[in-house]
């Protein structure tokens, strides 16, 4: 058996939420978990306070399935399988994204939002930026540990948050995070919140104190 791969065009979906008409403003883009929607991510981030001066932004996941629980489709990041490829091509598809927003509405710079699955993720992407990435809001999932300190500290700011009850973050994880970024020299602010594997409100209340810096 030989077993092979091939590059073809597909294509992905996200949902856009524009702050007031006529308001020039950053862009906050997130990052949604395994299995979930880019729905499911654009409510986490309309809920910020902060988040109502900014663009905001909403990407899902290419491999999209059926959650027949709830009769929605449903997406993720990736698998083992193809790994690396599967990466270049949501690094590609993440950066044809923010190139079609800035075309209709440039943005003077972005912050990044994953929850779970989705962190990973949003640190791939945000460190492969051409943009000013101002921030980077992380909420229940880790570092990928193939992004160098160089990449990382192209990040200026970080919100790491973990809930005390995560089963899927442990506190070795979060601890580790918080170190990389601060060896890296970014500004990084760990939270660590009485909840599980969540978005909690507190996470909520932080990010928009974190927002409310960056615009």
């Amino acid at each position: 058996m030989i077993e092979r791969t091939i590059a073809i065009t597909t294509h992905g979906r996200y949902l856009l939420a524009a702050p007031p008409a006529g308001e020039a403003a950053p862009l906050l883009i997130g990052f949604h978990g395994y299995g979930e929607g880019a729905e499911t991510q654009l409510e986490r981030l309309r809920a910020i306070p902060a988040a109502s001066r900014w663009r905001t932004a909403s990407i899902q996941g290419l491999h999209r399935f059926y959650d027949r629980r709830a009769n929605q489709v449903v997406a993720s990041w990736m698998t083992r399988q193809d790994r690396e490829l599967a990466i270049a091509d949501n690094i590609a598809y993440v950066s044809a994204i923010l190139a079609e927003i800035a075309r209709d509405a440039p943005f003077p710079h972005i912050v990044f939002a994953g929850f779970s699955q989705g962190v990973a993720m949003m640190f791939r992407a945000a460190t492969a930026c051409s943009w000013r990435v101002a921030g980077a809001i992380a909420v229940g999932g880790d570092i990928p540990p193939e992004i160098s300190p160089d990449a990382l500290a192209g990040v200026h700011s970080a919100l790491v948050c973990r809930g005390a009850r995560d089963s899927w973050y442990s506190t070795e994880k979060f601890d580790a995070d918080v170190t990389r970024l601060r060896s890296a020299g970014v500004d990084t602010r760990p939270l660590h919140f009485d909840g599980g594997h969540e978005w909690s409100d507190e996470v909520v209340r932080a990010a928009s104190a974190f927002l409310d810096q960056l615009a």
